[in-house]
């Protein structure tokens, strides 16, 4: 039987916490809570939550800061939620390292989707373990491979540290090398969203950092994430 998934809501606001406590548990989620950031950092530290609720708004540490500190610890997927929903915000939240973003005042039955959208994209399923076994998902170039299952990169004969969604581009990419896809199909595939605008520039962002982290170890590896101007991006088969 595949255990109980395990969230941390992390917001200011005790009636916040109980109205998505109460709605995550008739889901079969393991409800854990924290009222400022400070505590959301020590509790993510301590435990391997599957997901955090983050409100953008806390006392001391605000949530953009609490996220970048989660991301520089593991990779846990973290959802905020902010009452500000301007574009710029929810960039910012991207650009952090937020998987994905709710508006306040929300709809906790759109809550609940997103996060279990959010942990089907980020966890394997044990349908989907007996699905591929004694199969290889890894994706292998001369100078960079990509281990599915393990949720690693290798280049340069060294592991590459990368976010979930750093990852999850890059993997996005190589599935079908030399093909380019624009801006706007990375962000709906990767970051399953359907609306743009500013939000592109998380796209530009994410591609930026992979290729600064790939660079470190293989510059080989690096030159393979190729930009086609005024368009997007592919990842090149071989680079001459």
């Amino acid at each position: 039987m595949e255990r109980q998934k395990v969230i941390l809501i992390v917001d200011d606001e005790e009636r916040i916490r109980r109205l998505l406590r109460m709605y995550l548990e008739r889901e079969n989620f393991v409800i854990d809570e924290a009222s400022d950031g400070e505590t959301a950092i020590q509790k993510a530290s301590d435990f391997d939550y599957d997901l955090i609720l983050l409100d953008v708004i806390l006392p001391g540490i605000d949530g953009m800061k609490v996220c970048t500190k989660i991301r520089q610890m593991k990779s846990t997927p973290v959802i905020m939620l902010s009452a500000n929903g301007e574009e710029r915000n929810r960039v910012q939240a991207f650009e952090f390292g937020a998987d994905d973003f709710v508006n306040k005042p929300f709809s906790p039955r759109e809550v609940i989707y997103r996060v279990i959208a959010v942990l089907r994209r980020s966890t394997l399923t044990a349908y989907f373990s007996n699905e591929m076994k004694g199969t290889s998902n890894d994706i292998i170039f001369p100078h960079l491979k990509i281990e599915h299952n393990a949720h690693r990169v290798i280049a340069g004969n060294l592991e590459v540290n990368l976010t979930p969604k750093e990852f999850e581009l890059l993997r996005f990419l190589a599935k079908t090398p030399d093909k380019v896809y624009s801006r706007e199909e990375l962000f709906k595939e990767v970051w399953q969203y359907n609306f743009f605008g500013g939000e592109l520039r998380t796209v530009d962002t994410h591609v930026k950092r992979l290729r600064e982290k790939l660079s470190r170890v293989s510059s080989e590896a690096a030159a393979m994430i190729f930009t086609v101007w005024g368009f997007g991006y592919k990842l090149l088969q071989s680079k001459s």
